[in-house]
């Protein structure tokens, strides 16, 4: 399968080196209800260096752009993200000599604008009603107006995204696993870590149950997903991947981050939550088998959000 391929990160050194192989851990605070047939792992992608999952397609497009000769030391990288891509943009560009300006929803939290920030990074503020699609529109109009001054790596259309997870997330999924996975649940934002994934392990084993998700409503607080039908719909997605698509509901997803790490000693984000509300759900079905979650970002980014910690 991903032996046929170029590796999405072959060529990466130093700092970027690090970039994937994240651990995966067994949850057991939240899974005490269950069967102990059932087991539910977490991949953490919050341990990658740029502190979330979007590390794996930012360097995956930035070395295909590379290689196929439209990006050059000293030129501008272009995109839309609700923050995290961007991250992972501004301190890989950072080491390899691009500069980076990114669309940017204006009401993205502090965290985030002050690690961009700290990186060198232009942002461009979008109507924060808008959410990732105003961003999206943004980056689109920029391009448009001055095509010789950015390289626009269009995150959400770009197949060097996806194929970050098939080369890498997948393949360790089933090594660390020891090939016993045989469900996966991932959250969606552009559907990257999702579609990728899914592929790889489709090929791997036909029967893993593969479930996508989401926010159950276009008014949500699950930072950095999108609800399809509402949305800009990505066009690297193919919802005829998906055995099932889920919609994870914001209280319960947020309460799921307190309790992790209150319970399982895990600092994640919203998508996190959300991914393992799906995970329990899916889990809760089963006589046996072994669920794995993709867990999208460490929580730090998200301290100042007072509608997930309150007062504190």
């Amino acid at each position: 399968m991903s032996g046929q391929h170029l590796h999405p990160f072959a060529g990466a050194t130093g700092l970027l080196s690090r970039i994937g192989n994240t651990p995966l851990v067994r949850l057991c605070a939240v899974t005490a209800h269950l069967p102990s047939t059932v087991q539910v792992w977490a991949k953490l992608e919050g341990l990658n260096p740029g502190g979330s999952v979007k590390d794996r397609p930012a360097l995956s497009m930035i070395l295909d752009a590379q290689r196929r000769g439209v990006l050059a030391p000293g030129m501008r990288i272009l995109d839309a993200s609700s923050g995290n891509t961007g991250i992972a943009y501004a301190y890989i560009g950072a080491t390899l000599g691009y500069s980076l300006t990114l669309c940017l929803p204006r009401n993205a939290n502090a965290e985030r604008k002050q690690i961009l920030r700290a990186y060198g990074a232009e942002i461009v503020d979008t109507d924060p009603l808008e959410g990732s699609d105003g961003a999206i529109r943004m980056a689109r109009k920029l391009f448009a107006e001055d095509p010789d001054r950015y390289v626009y790596l269009d995150q959400y259309g770009n197949d060097a995204n996806w194929r970050a997870h098939y080369g890498s997330t997948g393949p360790e999924i089933v090594e660390q696993s020891g090939g016993a996975v045989t469900a996966f649940v991932s959250t969606l934002g552009t559907s990257g870590t999702f579609v990728g994934t899914a592929r790889y392990l489709k090929e791997y084993n036909p029967r893993v149950r593969c479930v996508s998700v989401e926010p159950d409503s276009p008014f949500h607080g699950l930072e950095g997903l999108k609800h399809m039908d509402t949305s800009i719909v990505p066009p690297i997605y193919d919802t005829s991947i998906a055995d099932e698509a889920l919609g994870a509901p914001t209280e319960e997803s947020l309460d799921l981050v307190r309790r992790l790490a209150r319970e399982e000693g895990l600092l994640v984000g919203p998508s996190s939550g959300a991914a393992c509300w799906a995970a329990l759900e899916v889990a809760s079905r089963l006589a046996e088998g072994v669920v794995v979650a993709i867990f999208p970002d460490h929580g730090e980014r998200y301290l100042s959000e007072h509608h997930i910690w309150g007062d504190q």
